[in-house]
């Protein structure tokens, strides 16, 4: 890739965030996750794939960045548009989607992929006091990652919409008031099997959707490990069952908690994408709100994601940290905050090989 002087990030070359953009508080959490997918893409590093098998479990592989960036364009010639909308999934809801993390296009403005980006560190508060075989990373979630899953598996099943009505219309026909807890609570069992029936049939369709990049550090301190950096993509499918098993697993309380509510409101998606075409996502998200905030869709902590996570390079992460100096580039370490945790290992990691 051709250098110039300017501080900047290994390959984002064209985007919609130059210069300072790529440094602030709620930016370089999602320029630097793209900066080390393209340092590795161009290595010909793959990331782990966290994808669904046919006994709907979680299970890690392989995959290529051209496949999780749906083309086989340098990353010169991608186009990484932050904080936007994939337009393409606007054909399946009734109200704007709004926008995602991240949406891969190419050089004439090509929509390829969207992607929601989680930087997390290794290991978490609540798996740091033990041993490194079982460290962990929190994720949180937001509403739009569930809709862009929702919108995501609707486009690729769009050709199946007949055969996905038989699976929800008999669990869903009869449904009063999708914002009535006990309602929900009543029908939850329905439709937590209705989903797993339909993942069985359509688990051929499951795309990338999240991109996770790890940062390990040493225990609790501020310092990274010499293994340092790798990447877990999740598919789709593979995303939801972090509420969907929580769901089962959570049934005999009778309380509904966020994970039920997601797992409620994609059977709902569901239920409307396949009778009509679109989703009133807009209805699904605020009438389904059942007393709880609204601004998170929920959290996993370590101790849950790490037997996703289940790939030898969550222990030992593929990329050391000395790589740091070649993925950012002309000092764009002087443009972190150091009051921000990442930024200040960022900062001093790379201050201290000088």
């Amino acid at each position: 890739m051709v250098l110039g002087k300017d501080p900047s990030l290994y390959g984002i070359t064209n985007s919609n965030r130059k210069t300072k953009d790529l440094w602030g508080k709620n930016q370089f959490n999602s320029t630097f996750p793209v900066a080390l997918a393209c340092y590795m893409r161009d290595k010909g590093i793959k990331p782990i794939y966290l994808m669904l098998n046919e006994n709907l479990q979680v299970e890690a592989a392989e995959i290529t960045f051209d496949e999780v960036f749906n083309s086989t364009l340098e990353n010169e010639e991608l186009y990484f548009d932050f904080e936007s909308k994939f337009d393409p999934y606007q054909a399946y809801s009734f109200d704007d989607i709004g926008g995602i993390d991240l949406v891969v296009k190419d050089n004439k403005g090509g929509f390829l992929r969207p992607l929601e980006i989680k930087l997390t560190v290794l290991p978490d508060s609540s798996t740091a006091k033990q041993s490194e075989d079982n460290w962990g990373s929190e994720i949180v979630l937001r509403p739009p990652t569930t809709k862009y899953c929702a919108l995501g598996i609707a486009d690729s099943c769009r050709g199946e919409f007949n055969k996905i009505r038989d699976i929800f219309e008999p669990i869903c026909h009869d449904m009063q008031n999708w914002g009535n807890k006990y309602e929900i609570l009543d029908k939850l069992p329905k439709i937590l099997s209705g989903i797993d029936t339909f993942q069985e049939n359509y688990l051929r369709f499951q795309k990338p959707l999240l991109l996770q990049p790890i940062w390990k550090t040493q225990g609790k301190s501020p310092w990274l490990a010499d293994n340092a950096f790798d990447i877990f993509i999740w598919s789709d499918f593979a995303l939801s069952r972090l509420f969907l098993d929580a769901s089962t697993q959570n049934l005999a309380n009778k309380k509904i908690t966020r994970q039920m509510r997601s797992s409620a409101r994609l059977a709902r998606f569901l239920y409307h994408i396949s009778t009509t075409g679109k989703a009133p996502l807009t209805s699904i998200y605020t009438e389904m709100a059942f007393g709880l905030q609204t601004d998170k869709e929920f959290a996993v902590n370590g101790s849950v994601t790490r037997n996703y996570m289940d790939s030898p390079r969550k222990k030992t992460p593929i990329i050391e940290r000395s790589a740091l100096s070649e993925i950012i580039l002309n000092g764009g370490e002087k443009q972190l905050s150091p009051e921000r945790r990442f930024d200040q290992t960022i900062y001093f990691t790379i201050a201290n090989r000088k």
